[in-house]
């Protein structure tokens, strides 16, 4: 090192640490806080003057018993328990929140209520118009010959039931097909010829003016306003039946029946879609034909509302997402009909099945009343007069369940 080289603070040019000023006694005079430190970093091969214990930029190793601070314990069992539940919740929400709004963008809303004319006044509750039609779109000829749906194109009506919610619980109302009704004028969709108004059967009016001379036929013979429609083909009914699982059903005899396929034995089993279809829609057996069938049909949808509405199919989207993919292919409903509604008529007729409701026929005078258009079935005017003020006015139904 040369002469004039500059040597660093604290040491004299022999190489040894510098001595203390006169007057302090080995021990460095504290100064103020504010006081610059003397401690600099050493020459090359002289010892760290750092704090002993300390590193880097004054850090403490890990674990060093004078940090003051304790290692993090790693999370409990019972924390991991509850995050994950906590994540799975919140997928499946997620899922089944993004399921619905798909399904909802997905509904056949080709019905317009609002636009049909002479509709009688709203009523107290809801009026839901539910029909089974016998469409087989969706259905491949394999399905038509498995299913015996036959070949028939168009659709007809296999079932209708007005369902009402109110103050006084849900009442579920069948409809019969053959029904001897006053078919409301219309206007034939394919042809645009024009026709008056006249007694015919009710299935006749789906089947001459679809459903909006339906829901006028319903609504000019029993005075009720229809808030809200929902139709369900074959290939629909049989899909939404398969997806939930299959329905539980507890048969009082045996049903076996040629033309509808129907071949079940007696007591309680689970129905596919293939058997459920066929045991909704065979009236052979049944002692009172078209009446008897309506009652297996409203049997048979609050056993199938019940397991829709689970938590189990409504909270798990391996389910939920298959069960309104199936219904939507052939699902039609109105205009303001959206999935919450639909839902809500589920849960309506589930509570049927609670107990908290009813399950009846129109009250009938003659099931098998001769007509033009072959035999028909004959409302009782009287007491279905009284039936359809009740529902009107949502007071409590006097008709006995069944009947």
């Amino acid at each position: 090192m040369s002469e004039g080289t500059d040597l660093p603070v604290g040491y004299d040019r022999s190489g040894g640490a510098a001595q203390p000023p006169s007057g302090v006694t080995g021990r460095v005079a504290r100064g103020n806080a504010s006081s610059p430190s003397t401690r600099t970093a050493p020459l090359p091969g002289m010892p760290s003057p750092a704090t002993p214990g300390r590193t880097g930029h004054g850090r403490r190793p890990p674990g060093d018993a004078g940090s003051g601070r304790s290692p993090k314990p790693p999370p409990s069992r019972r924390r991991k328990v509850t995050r994950l539940t906590i994540l799975l919740v919140v997928a499946l929400v997620a899922s089944a929140a993004g399921t619905y709004v798909w399904a909802d963008t997905k509904l056949d809303q080709e019905v317009d209520l609002g636009a049909l004319p002479d509709r009688p006044a709203e009523g107290e509750g809801t009026n839901y118009l539910i029909v089974g039609s016998d469409s087989r779109a969706g259905l491949s000829e394999q399905a038509r010959k498995s299913l015996r749906t036959g070949s028939a194109e168009g659709r007809r009506t296999d079932s209708m039931i007005l369902l009402h919610t109110g103050a006084n619980g849900t009442t579920m109302m069948s409809l019969p097909r053959d029904s001897w009704v006053t078919v409301p004028p219309y206007v034939r969709p394919d042809t645009g010829k024009s026709f008056s108004a006249e007694p015919n059967k009710l299935n006749a009016a789906f089947s001459l003016g679809g459903p909006d001379l339906l829901v006028r036929a319903v609504e000019r013979n029993t005075g009720l306003h229809i808030d809200h429609y929902a139709e369900i083909g074959f290939a629909g009914f049989v899909g939404v039946v398969d997806s939930v699982g299959g329905v539980d059903m507890c048969l009082e005899r045996a049903v076996k029946d040629e033309k509808s396929g129907a071949d079940l034995p007696k007591g309680c089993q689970t129905l596919d879609g293939a058997e459920a279809l066929a045991f909704v829609r065979q009236r052979k057996q049944e002692a009172e034909g078209d009446l008897g069938r309506t009652r297996n049909q409203q049997k048979f949808l609050t056993a199938l509302a019940k397991k829709a509405v689970t938590p189990g199919t409504l909270l798990n989207p391996t389910r939920s997402f298959p069960t309104l993919g199936a219904g939507l292919d052939t699902l039609v409903v109105d205009k303001d009909t959206g999935l919450r509604d639909l839902m809500s008529l589920f849960q309506a007729m589930q509570s049927v099945s609670a107990g908290n409701g009813r399950q009846i026929n129109v009250p009938v005078s003659d099931p098998g009343f001769a007509t033009s258009k072959g035999s028909a079935v004959k409302w009782d005017d009287r007491r279905a007069q009284q039936l359809f003020a009740e529902l009107r006015d949502d007071r409590p139904v006097t008709l006995p369940s069944g009947k």
